[in-house]
């Protein structure tokens, strides 16, 4: 809109030189009308000739202004980030009535932005995968040469070999949650919508982490509504019910509590997961989805950072919300929203 009104005005500019310049050669004749006809012939040429000229002058110095600067600056822009450099801000000559460049200036401005956004989590991801491949792969290592030692008794073999085995497992974690973010993320993998009973898909979840529960002695209290059937990709929620109660486990404290809840209200499926743990704070909450973020370091050994970010992007995927509620030292609180539309 704002650039076919930049071109209108371009035309109205137009008109209006080219209706002063007609008007100053109809006033000019009638100054020489009484003059022979080579002298009118001679004046009206020479004035058209300097009337060209100025406006030539004009128009030049118009697009010098209007035209050249801001394409030159656009260009260097674009050869900047072409170059892997984001760190641009063009600026925007009109605030009110914005012209084509102005237009593409911002769009610019707005990419680059978010390019540079994009490199920094790109970086921050490399070396976060880095970081987490190398550390098991140290201690498989370590233990490895330690195995070595023809004096080790069984007792210390069979202990570095549980350390070994553990280290495998986190490592071939870390490479799966990768592999699975990496597919939703760049949609190579589409979900197929089926219908399934959730309450069954999570009472199988919760039995899967009895050995948890019962190392920890936690209190587990369950009210799951009979025989949900939704239409969705049972897959990729067992994945969001898998980590969250692994996470509920985790963080309880020995002899805690944790609460699951599972409702149906009108159209939509209503999950929740509360424990008694550490918790956390509102500004360790702000980042809980993010890859690698671990709020409780003391926990770190015990995961990669990737499960609630992974998560997230199921959620989103599949049309649902998540939610978190939690208070440094009294627990925390997930809710999972799966929509109607979803539903059976």
């Amino acid at each position: 809109m704002r650039s076919k009104l930049g071109t209108l005005t371009g035309f109205l500019i137009l008109f209006v030189t080219i209706a002063f310049n007609a008007s100053l050669a109809v006033i000019v004749y009638s100054l020489i009308a009484d003059k022979s006809d080579s002298v009118v012939a001679s004046v009206i040429l020479v004035f058209i000739l300097c009337s060209s000229l100025i406006c030539a002058m004009i128009d030049f110095i118009r697009r010098k202004l209007t035209e050249e600067a801001p394409v030159k600056e656009i260009l260097e822009a674009t050869k900047k980030m072409s170059t892997g450099d984001f760190d641009i801000d063009l600026t925007i000559k009109h605030t009110k009535r914005l012209n084509t460049y102005d237009c593409i200036k911002m769009d610019l401005n707005t990419l680059a932005s978010e390019l540079s956004k994009n490199e920094v989590l790109k970086t921050d991801f490399i070396s976060n995968v880095s970081h987490e491949i190398k550390t098991p792969l140290s201690v498989i290592q370590t233990y490895a040469q330690a195995l070595q030692n023809p004096k080790l008794d069984q007792e210390t073999k069979l202990k570095y070999l549980d350390t070994l085995q553990n280290s495998c497992k986190k490592l071939s974690n870390l490479v799966t949650n990768i592999l699975k973010l990496n597919k939703l993320e760049n949609g190579t993998i589409i979900p197929e919508f089926k219908e399934f009973n959730l309450t069954e898909a999570i009472t199988e979840q919760i039995i899967s982490f009895d050995h948890l529960i019962e190392i920890k002695e936690i209190e587990l209290f369950c009210d799951l509504d009979e025989d949900i059937i939704i239409k969705n990709e049972k897959s990729y929620l067992d994945i969001v019910w898998s980590n969250l109660l692994s996470n509920a486990i985790k963080f309880s404290n020995p002899k805690g509590k944790i609460t699951i809840s599972l409702k149906q209200q009108s159209n939509s499926v209503i999950f929740t997961v509360e424990d008694t743990g550490c918790g956390m704070s509102a500004e360790e909450g702000k980042h809980i989805f993010d890859k690698f973020y671990q709020a409780d370091t003391s926990h770190s050994k015990e995961g990669n950072g990737l499960g609630l970010a992974l998560v997230k992007k199921v959620i989103d995927l599949l049309g649902g919300t998540i939610t978190v509620e939690s208070e440094a030292g009294k627990g925390t609180k997930f809710s999972v929203i799966l929509e109607g539309k979803n539903n059976a």
